[in-house]
């Protein structure tokens, strides 16, 4: 990844008279990065992707595209952007490669070469003469990308591009982003709601929600916090007995559920948790490890509206 910043995203809120839809919202992207904005349907991301790309105002903040300011130099910092937002428009009458070459035709400097070199890169070569009412879904959604990428974006902005696609589609989808951003320094900005898809994307995720961005993670870090999330669960006789034994000799953190006692600790301990308890007199009916999902997490995030209450354990 490189460490170049092409899109700063810093205080940016977004008012509809009374209603806050985007709350002061900061995050920034380098090239070669996939961004992850991750949250439930009307919690924020549309909205802001619409302010990156200059479709709607900014009622505070400021947005930075490779160091031009939307909306200050608007033309100059949306040349570096290329987006499909909502579904892309397209004319189904007409061929893939038609579509492209009147798209190409808005901007000053595409050329055929190009128009072939993303057809190329999004895997529709083969397609361009069939006429887009016979694309399937996911064909529609890469030529729109190929359409987004036409000018040699540094940016591109993506709102959720995985909707509606079959699992095949989804895995070709994931692939090529990946190879977009890896292979051309591309930074991409893509949202969705879908937890385990987002997880195979991006190398960073941001989890928004009523408009706050409430958690920026990297995917190693959300991994880790998933690993740093076991428990050990102790199915006993006498759970409220056990759980003070555990908190008051061993000094670890426990929840009680029925007869079970949770400690949050790891594999290592299992031994001396069962010696310690055994040496009490408390039968053990069985010892499992529990980890808490990524979707688990998510949630937490979520529920704990603030980023002062977000704890993760």
């Amino acid at each position: 990844m490189g460490n170049k910043i092409v899109l700063d995203v810093s205080n940016v809120t977004k008012s509809f008279g009374n209603r806050v839809a985007v709350n002061n919202v900061s995050f920034t992207i380098r090239e070669g990065e996939i961004f992850g904005f991750l949250g439930p349907n009307g919690a924020g991301k549309t909205t802001t992707m619409k302010m990156i790309c200059g479709l709607t105002s900014i009622t505070k903040g400021q947005i930075r595209v490779c160091n031009y300011d939307i909306p200050k130099d608007q033309e100059k910092a949306l040349s570096y952007i290329g987006a499909l937002i909502e579904n892309p428009l397209m004319y189904p009458n007409m061929t893939g490669w038609d579509n492209l070459k009147y798209y190409a035709s808005l901007y000053n400097n595409v050329s055929i070469k190009d128009i072939k070199k993303y057809a190329k890169i999004v895997g529709l070569e083969a397609r361009l003469k069939d006429k887009l009412k016979t694309y399937s879904l996911g064909m529609k959604q890469r030529l729109g990308i190929a359409q987004a990428l036409l000018h040699s974006p540094k940016l591109l902005v993506l709102d959720e591009p995985l909707s509606g696609l079959d699992p095949n589609g989804v895995k070709e989808m994931r692939d090529f982003l990946k190879i977009l951003a890896h292979e051309y320094k591309i930074a991409i900005l893509i949202s969705s709601h879908m937890l385990s898809d987002m997880e195979q994307i991006c190398d960073t995720i941001g989890i928004i929600n009523n408009g706050q961005l409430l958690e920026i993670k990297s995917i190693t870090s959300l991994r880790e916090t998933i690993e740093g999330a076991k428990r050990i669960q102790v199915k006993v006789d006498y759970p409220n007995f056990a759980g003070k034994i555990i908190v008051n000799e061993m000094r670890l953190k426990v929840d009680l559920a029925g007869n079970r006692v949770l400690v949050y600790t790891s594999e290592d301990k299992i031994s001396e948790i069962t010696q310690k308890l055994v040496g009490y007199g408390i039968n053990i009916f069985g010892i499992e490890v529990a980890t808490k999902s990524l979707e688990q997490i998510f949630l937490e995030i979520i529920n704990n509206k603030t980023k002062g209450k977000t704890n993760i354990v």
